[in-house]
């Protein structure tokens, strides 16, 4: 099995070194959606190992990927915009601080309160996200309310999509591997998990520290690429936006998940396309413009016809 699926994970870079090239020269708002469908990708991969697998319900991933986001943005401002080789190894160096950063503040979140479940945890997790929103409001060094710009445009293509494997792989392997049933033994019963010896606590708080650096991995591409920054990005509606991937892709299904994040990313740029197409009836254009309406009530006819998940082919479980 992870033979198999070494295999399959080079042969993506590989697929993905040789398509770079020619997604480059596409338009540049196409070229922004086919980027922002990776990132949110790595997003809804990264909080399908927290509330897929382990059976959590986090509210607050927008949090960590603003520390990933603003911890590697400062970084690369710090180092100026070098290019060529010397840029690429500021923005991996970056990346990978940002991320640390993120899972460290992960560790901090989770320590104290995965020992909650369910409807406790979801609001202790959503507050820390204000928390963490609330705190780079305030830090002048972060630009604080202006937000914070300027950072070189590391991000592209190869780079997105890579991590996006990448996060694929790791998360695929480690719930495959034999500590990673622990994760799906805390998801079926955390009762049963405990009585044969299992600390469901640290898995709880492993899956968390985990999907945490992923989501700083999202964040530094996502401020690499848009080049600018603020908290209002990072608020509770990205967090909500992230947790829809997940429960629309089927939890526990990374495919699915993958697949549904794509989905909810061209969506609303196809709504918006609908509503300026001049030969549509002017009734069903003005329906169109009003695409997060239409956006919403889909997303709620999908959950009462499908509530395990529209790209489940079976009663949602935690196994893909």
């Amino acid at each position: 099995m992870a033979s198999r699926s070494n295999v399959v994970f080079l042969v993506v870079l590989g697929a993905l070194a040789v398509v770079s090239p020619a997604v480059g020269h596409i338009s540049p708002y196409y070229y922004d959606i086919v980027v922002s469908i990776g990132i949110s990708m790595i997003l809804a991969a990264s909080l399908n190992l927290i509330n897929g697998y382990t059976g959590q319900f986090s509210l607050g991933h927008a949090g960590f990927m603003a520390v990933g986001a603003y911890a590697s943005s400062w970084l690369t401002l710090r180092a100026g915009t070098p290019g060529g080789a010397g840029g690429a190894v500021v923005f991996a160096g970056a990346l990978l601080a940002g991320s640390v950063a993120a899972a460290l503040t992960g560790l901090a979140v989770g320590a104290p309160s995965l020992r909650l479940r369910g409807d406790y945890l979801a609001i202790v997790t959503l507050g820390f996200n204000e928390i963490i929103k609330g705190a780079i409001q305030n830090a002048e060094p972060l630009g604080a309310q202006r937000g914070l710009g300027g950072m070189g445009k590391y991000t592209g293509f190869f780079s997105t999509f890579a991590c996006a494997a990448l996060t694929v792989f790791v998360i695929h392997n480690l719930v495959r591997s034999t500590y990673g049933r622990g994760f799906l033994a805390t998801h079926d019963d955390e009762i049963a998990a405990e009585s044969v010896g299992l600390n469901t606590t640290r898995y709880k708080i492993a899956a968390f520290t985990i999907g945490a650096f992923f989501a700083g991995l999202a964040g530094g591409l996502y401020a690499h690429f848009k080049q600018f920054i603020h908290p209002e990005a990072f608020g509770f509606t990205r967090s909500m936006d992230i947790v829809v991937m997940v429960i629309l892709g089927g939890m526990g299904r990374m495919v699915g998940v993958c697949l549904a994040a794509a989905l909810l990313t061209v969506l609303p740029e196809v709504l918006r396309y609908v509503s300026h197409l001049g030969f549509l009836p002017e009734w069903l254009r003005h329906v169109a413009e009003n695409r997060m309406i239409i956006y919403s009530l889909l997303l709620i006819v999908v959950m009462i016809a499908r509530p395990q998940g529209l790209f489940s082919l079976k009663p949602a479980r935690a196994r893909s």
